[in-house]
């Protein structure tokens, strides 16, 4: 049903997009991009915050980005697309020509994962990417959230604290979870040598943030970006037994009043489906900015 619903409005979705007057052509991009590419990302930084943190963190072409980053330009040499393709796929463009080239080039992505953005561009993207046999493992309807003002009322009390490296074999356990509930597949059983790796690298970046009752994990989140604009979050967790204790809420407003001093917003998404989340996230003082949809392939 969600894959004849994204078809039915493909078609509206195209209003929003401008038509291009020239074709665009697609190339991967370069170390001497990387200015041009992060002003680019720059006019739309929530929407952008995954690929602009990791070309701060990691420059344009590095391996950490498990994947390429391809730009869209017309013959004037404009770029009016930016892409990262590879394991989780992203894409910021101003026309459906851009999109389209984008697929194009994804199709032959032999490690890709999923494909995250916003509800219109995805939908678009997925027309041009689809194919015979092509048809997606499950589709996330999600809510983009962005929280624009330092809480009111932070406990100051709350013992958060960055992750340290003793903490990460609790922290993968969590996140894994997390990612099988979302998504169907396991980090921990998929590429367990990698994905101790890429969670050692966010602990030692102190980018982590856990609260632990005596050896108990109650609360984690990561900031997976961020950047002067905005810090991204994910993987927000409360432990089954301390729920609706107001463990989420006090340590989410802390972390928030710390994250604020660094970057203009904060961002995270939340599957559409899940209320308890939604509530929590609008306690905070978390706002709803835009949809978007996550396609996990087969």
């Amino acid at each position: 049903m969600a894959v004849t619903m994204m078809r039915q409005e493909f078609t509206a979705n195209l209003n929003n997009f401008a038509d291009s007057s020239e074709s665009c052509a697609i190339r991967e991009l370069v170390r001497a991009d990387e200015e041009e590419v992060l002003e680019f990302l720059s006019a739309r930084p929530v929407h952008t915050v995954f690929m602009a943190g990791l070309i701060r963190d990691n420059s344009l072409v590095s391996p950490q980005n498990r994947g390429s980053f391809y730009g869209s330009r017309t013959r004037s040499g404009q770029l009016e697309g930016v892409a990262l393709i590879g394991h989780a796929t992203m894409i910021e463009a101003h026309t459906e020509d851009s999109l389209a080239g984008f697929a194009q080039v994804a199709r032959n992505c032999h490690n890709a994962h999923l494909i995250r953005g916003e509800q219109s561009s995805i939908q678009i993207f997925w027309s041009h990417f689809a194919g015979a046999g092509r048809e997606p493992r499950l589709i996330c309807r999600e809510h983009l959230f962005e929280l624009k003002e330092v809480p009111a009322e932070v406990d100051g009390s709350i013992y958060l604290r960055p992750a340290t490296i003793a903490d990460i074999d609790k922290v993968m356990a969590v996140n894994s979870s997390m990612a099988f509930e979302e998504g169907g597949i396991s980090p921990l059983r998929r590429d367990p040598g990698g994905f101790r790796s890429r969670t050692a690298r966010r602990i030692e970046k102190r980018r982590v943030w856990v609260m632990f009752d005596e050896n108990r994990l109650v609360f984690k989140t990561d900031v997976v970006s961020e950047t002067p604009d905005v810090t991204y979050l994910e993987g927000v967790y409360v432990h089954p037994e301390e729920r609706r204790k107001g463990h989420g809420l006090r340590c989410l407003t802390k972390l928030s009043s710390i994250l604020m001093g660094r970057s203009r917003s904060i961002c995270l998404t939340v599957n559409e489906s899940n209320k308890s989340a939604i509530a929590l996230y609008t306690k905070v003082g978390f706002q709803l900015h835009s949809d978007y949809e996550t396609i996990y392939l087969r």
